[in-house]
């Protein structure tokens, strides 16, 4: 799941979007950065329901790789924002195919985070001809834990956010009942005060976990690698930042365009959670293990303080993949779960140049 934007980078220009029609539905933004002829990667996006940022770059080398990233369906940039019909896995797979015999090419690999690695284990399940080669950060494995472990915060989770009774989920509900809760709001065509806070309140539950891996990434290393630490603690201090505005913005009046935004996010997000993911019990483990067969070698990266998706996901996955003949392997950057944290985004930066050397 996505948390919190990517800080941006400075170049190359983040281009303005061009957009594939995908039949009465739906047009699918995407853009293409870096060199036209270098070597082809497919870069998918969290959430459910976010969409690709310019700071999702930094891993690569745009002198010699080409980026092609697609906001999903009704995501970011792609009309209708925020549209939840024809919207399910297995659309996005036949859209991430549309794209590529778009553009001609052959085969193309894949760097993915959170949500994005289920779409990207579900597209080698059905294409595994096309994929080159995986590269996998947080893996998320559409679990009860996972959701709830966002969606039903503790009472200490609460009190800490200082919110009380605003969360329209109160504490001792289970995880379905608190989906239909949160969709019903989310999804309400003339939204109120408590639509906007479950929107509102949503982004802040995203922001403080994220918040709480970093912290805890931090206590780590300022034991055991204080130069780390330095670097971590920026990264701290900028989510606290976002996490303290989040609060702020609870109670306060009139919707602005980052509720519209909200409300277009969260409404993909729980249509796909309240879904499983539009995923059958054991796909993931049919996508790790078609990727064995083809030898297409996979790089799974999981921050190890990750307070989201828990680091086990990807330990599991990689052990699957390795005991079936795969080309696997396994790192834990001291980090947590969000892709430009400076450990994080070293390890992702040496696995998917590696071609490159």
């Amino acid at each position: 799941m996505k948390t919190v934007p990517c800080p941006a980078v400075a170049s190359p220009a983040w281009p303005r979007p061009q957009h594939m029609p995908l039949g009465r539905l739906h047009r699918m933004a995407w853009r293409a950065v870096g060199a036209p002829d270098g070597e082809p990667w497919l870069l998918l996006h969290g959430g459910p329901g976010s969409s690709c940022q310019p700071g999702m770059l930094r891993p690569f080398d745009l002198s010699l790789q080409r980026v092609v990233a697609p906001d999903q369906r009704g995501c970011g940039a792609s009309l209708p924002k925020g549209r939840t019909a024809g919207n399910h896995t297995a659309a996005l797979v036949a859209d991430m195919e549309t794209l590529r015999e778009h553009l001609g090419l052959e085969r193309w690999s894949v760097l993915a985070g959170s949500w994005g690695t289920v779409v990207a284990l579900a597209y080698t399940l059905a294409h595994p001809q096309r994929v080159q080669r995986l590269v996998l950060r947080g893996a998320f494995a559409l679990s009860r834990r996972e959701v709830g472990g966002l969606l039903l915060p503790s009472s200490r989770v609460r009190q800490s956010l200082g919110w009380g009774a605003l969360w329209p989920v109160f504490p001792g509900a289970v995880l379905p009942a608190a989906l239909r809760r949160l969709t019903q709001l989310i999804q309400s065509g003339t939204p109120g005060v408590a639509s906007l806070r479950a929107a509102r309140g949503w982004g802040l539950l995203e922001t403080a976990a994220a918040a709480r891996s970093q912290r805890r990434s931090l206590r780590h290393a300022a034991l055991t690698a204080p130069r780390l630490a330095a670097s971590i603690r920026r990264e701290w201090a900028s989510l606290r930042k976002a996490e303290r505005r989040a609060m702020a913005r609870l109670k306060s009046p009139g919707k602005t365009r980052a509720d519209r935004n909200a409300f277009a996010k969260f409404r993909i997000q729980a249509h796909y959670l309240s879904h499983r993911g539009f995923m059958r019990p054991g796909e993931l483990d049919r996508g790790v293990l078609q990727a064995a067969r083809h030898g297409t070698p996979v790089d799974w990266v999981h921050g190890r303080f990750d307070a989201i998706c828990p680091p086990a996901n990807s330990r599991r996955w990689a052990a699957l993949g390795r005991s079936s003949g795969g080309a696997v392997s396994h790192e834990a950057p001291h980090s947590g779960h969000l892709g430009h944290e400076p450990d994080m985004l070293s390890a992702l930066r040496k696995r998917v140049r590696r071609t490159l050397a």
